[in-house]
């Protein structure tokens, strides 16, 4: 980054996952100034030949050794003033994992990466609050809206671990017949040949995506939550 009056452009990423019925969000802690040993999200500046797409997951693999994800880019975040650096305009992405797959690595830019609750965050630096606030906002609009929990839950799920996972990150509770009619509506899952048993209970039919990449299904807005 070159100081002064000339404007960095920057990549935050914000990564979320659910851990024993917590959704959590993925920091790490900074080695260096500014905000040195502060937790913030995963994120740096893009270089010269790099699209905004392509840093993202450079920084997201080289802070925490997350990769080979997906990633929905989402607002850019440009007050003066919010790096103490200089002039930077930032460029936030979003995405959903199941954090089971992938190990933590920090690397010479990071302290620690770590998984933390949304609902007990330490002060984050920069304006990374915010950006997490309208982040989660965002996710809570794409879990009702499109296919993004592909992601999150293993290739094949029952509908009930499917609806712990939306209740988690939508933060309520979903009534299960209701759930289950909307989703069938929404028409992304298809039933596979498998069972599980769940408890004393019959055996539950396993589910996996119809589409194991992102897909919008937009017209179907808020089927979940009126």
């Amino acid at each position: 980054m070159v100081e002064g009056k000339s404007i960095s452009v920057a990549v935050d990423i914000v990564v979320f996952t659910i851990i024993k019925d917590n959704l959590k969000v993925l920091l790490i802690r900074r080695k260096n100034d500014p905000f040195k040993h502060s937790y913030a999200l995963p994120g740096g500046f893009v270089e010269l030949d790099e699209n905004l797409e392509q840093a993202a997951a450079r920084e997201l693999e080289e802070e925490t050794n997350v990769k080979g994800i997906f990633l929905k880019q989402l607002h850019a975040w440009g007050d003066v003033g919010r790096d103490p650096r200089g002039r930077v305009i930032s460029v936030s992405f979003i995405a959903l994992i199941d954090s089971e797959k992938f190990k933590l690595v920090s690397t010479s830019d990071a302290e620690v990466a770590a998984w933390l609750s949304v609902y007990e965050l330490p002060k984050l630096a920069f304006d990374h609050k915010k950006v997490l606030d309208d982040a989660l906002s965002e996710l809570r609009y794409e879990i009702q809206t499109t296919n993004i929990a592909f992601q999150l839950l293993p290739k094949r799920f029952t509908l009930t671990e499917m609806q712990k996972a939306y209740e988690v990150i939508l933060d309520t509770k979903l009534d299960k017949r209701n759930f289950r009619k909307r989703l069938n509506a929404l028409g992304i899952l298809k039933p596979t040949a498998e069972t599980r048993m769940e408890g004393a209970h019959r055996p539950a039919k396993l589910y996996s995506f119809k589409e194991q990449r992102y897909s919008e299904i937009r017209e179907k807005i808020n089927v979940f939550l009126k």
